[in-house]
């Protein structure tokens, strides 16, 4: 994990969420009624006059009473330790809550922008002329119109990259320029030229930057937001990437094609304006590696789930798997009667010291046991094959836990937790994986498990009370509890735990 810890979070439908709603709702005056029988005439007229002005008003202040592309007045359902950067201006405009945790900023339009705001992170959809221009790292939108009188020009900028409430990263993502006109056809829009007209196949603009390179973090602020905020395209989607990496391509191009069936746009090397009639800015996020089915309203796509999403993994690594099982040699049928358990090993900090011997018990009580070692070129089409071939994976808290998306639902999550990691294990890895239907057990190692047992005093709050040590900072518990702690596990005491894995697994078959 490059970053966890945060503010405890609400959890959606719950009580906590439901009162977290109702502070951040919009206060209405509450008006009491009193009966009166001779209202007086003064009050009479200035109730009059004062309906009158809010039924005109818009005919007056139509042009200020919406936003370009987006207006986010906080992000309130996800308290953050870095604050919020939301990279827009703080123009008025329409807001609805509603129980779905999420807030809708709307704008009648026939062509124009209307903006979409989750718990977690902000997208912009656009509808009309819609024109690239890279060089100015811009997005035009052209409004017809019939009058004479001087263009009207608005400007809004984003950064289509989904942590907006991690003020540092936030600060490090390209910055696109969306730029509405309304102009009489033929006047500016001749300075932007199509070179490649689109028709009718909208665009999805988003960031390749910030923690890109973070198997977590490729996921759960990438791969998955896409997934929620492409599919219902059903391929007929154009992919438009700031700050791309040919190897996120590489690696990710079987999903991608899940998702597409045009080739990426890399917005800053193609000079070329590309014209679209339609286009959304920024990706959807819903929670910690996770899919939303209440949020997922597009008609013909609602209800869909995390395990929607992994049936769009196995669509797309089964075309390779299957290429690769014809190139052994000796395939080994698939009759095990032992369950298989799959151990991420780790290297450096918060690696497990005594791994042979965990390995030996866990046979012992009955597992077939493989250890892998994925690195950054590590196929993910081989990864996700041992995995959805395993019965049990098991491994210590950090990013290589995503991989349990690749496993079977009903399969067990077996993850070891480390001193200090307690809520980050459960928040970032156990509540997924149970979202995704497995089974998840959390092994808490116990501070003589820890190799900070050897360096801290018995009574130090290091080994006493993490809770109050997390509380300082991230950069304590980044540099105490995850780049200096390493394992060592209770044998007895974690043979439990695979006992209660081996029972799943029985229960399984």
């Amino acid at each position: 994990m490059v970053q966890f810890h945060r503010n405890h979070i609400p959890r959606k439908g719950g009580e906590n969420a439901k009162n977290d709603m109702t502070h951040h709702d919009l206060d209405f005056a509450i008006f009491s009624y009193c009966k009166r029988t001779k209202p007086k005439l003064l009050s009479f007229v200035f109730l009059t006059i004062l309906c009158s002005f809010f039924v005109l008003a818009p005919l007056f202040l139509g042009s200020f009473s919406f936003c370009l592309f987006y207006s986010i007045e906080t992000e309130h359902h996800r308290p953050m330790n870095d604050g919020v950067d939301v990279n827009a201006s703080f123009l008025s405009s329409s807001i609805s809550s509603s129980d779905s945790n999420e807030t809708e900023l709307h704008r009648p339009m026939d062509e124009g922008v209307h903006a979409n705001a989750s718990f977690l992170s902000s997208s912009v959809s656009s509808t009309g002329d819609i024109r690239t221009h890279s060089a100015s790292s811009s997005v035009f939108l052209y409004l017809p119109s019939t009058t004479t009188h001087q263009e009207e020009e608005r400007h809004e900028k984003i950064k289509p990259y989904t942590r907006k409430w991690e003020t540092g990263v936030m600060n490090k993502i390209q910055e696109l320029n969306l730029i509405s006109k309304t102009t009489n056809l033929g006047t500016d829009t001749q300075k932007h030229n199509c070179d490649v007209h689109h028709h009718d196949v909208p665009a999805v603009f988003f960031s390749n930057g910030g923690y890109t390179g973070n198997v977590y973090h490729e996921f759960n602020d990438g791969i998955i937001p896409l997934y929620i905020t492409s599919q219902h395209f059903n391929k007929r989607v154009i992919f438009v990437i700031l700050e791309y990496h040919n190897w996120w391509m590489m690696k990710y191009r079987d999903v991608l094609s899940q998702l597409t069936d045009f080739p990426l746009i890399d917005f800053n090397t193609d000079n070329r304006t590309h014209c679209f009639s339609q286009a959304t800015i920024g990706l959807t996020i819903h929670d910690e590696l996770t899919v939303n089915p209440t949020l997922m309203t597009n008609k013909g796509h609602q209800n869909k789930t995390i395990q929607d999403f992994r049936s769009l993994l196995n669509s797309a690594y089964s075309p390779r798997i299957k290429n690769l099982m014809t190139k052994e040699t000796k395939r080994v049928i698939n009759k095990r009667k032992k369950p298989k358990m799959v151990v991420i090993s780790r290297t450096g900090s918060r690696s497990v010291r005594n791994e042979n011997a965990m390995v030996k018990k866990a046979e012992e009580m009955g597992f077939e046991v493989e250890v892998m070692r994925p690195n950054r070129r590590t196929e993910m089409s081989k990864i996700y094959r041992t995995l959805n071939e395993s019965d049990v994976m098991v491994g210590v808290h950090g990013a290589a836990m995503t991989h349990f998306l690749f496993m079977r639902p009903g399969r067990v999550f077996l993850q070891v937790v480390p001193l200090g990691t307690t809520w980050a294990a459960e928040t970032y890895y156990g509540e997924p994986a149970r979202k995704m239907g497995l089974k998840y057990i959390g092994y808490e190692i116990g501070a003589r498990e820890s190799s900070l047992w050897e360096k801290y005093d018995r009574e130090d709050p290091v080994l006493r009370d993490p809770n109050s040590i997390n509380k300082k900072g991230w950069e304590y518990t980044k540099r105490i509890y995850l780049e200096n702690q390493n394992v060592t596990l209770d044998l007895r005491r974690f043979q439990r735990s695979l006992r209660q894995a081996y029972q799943y697994c029985l229960l399984d078959r």
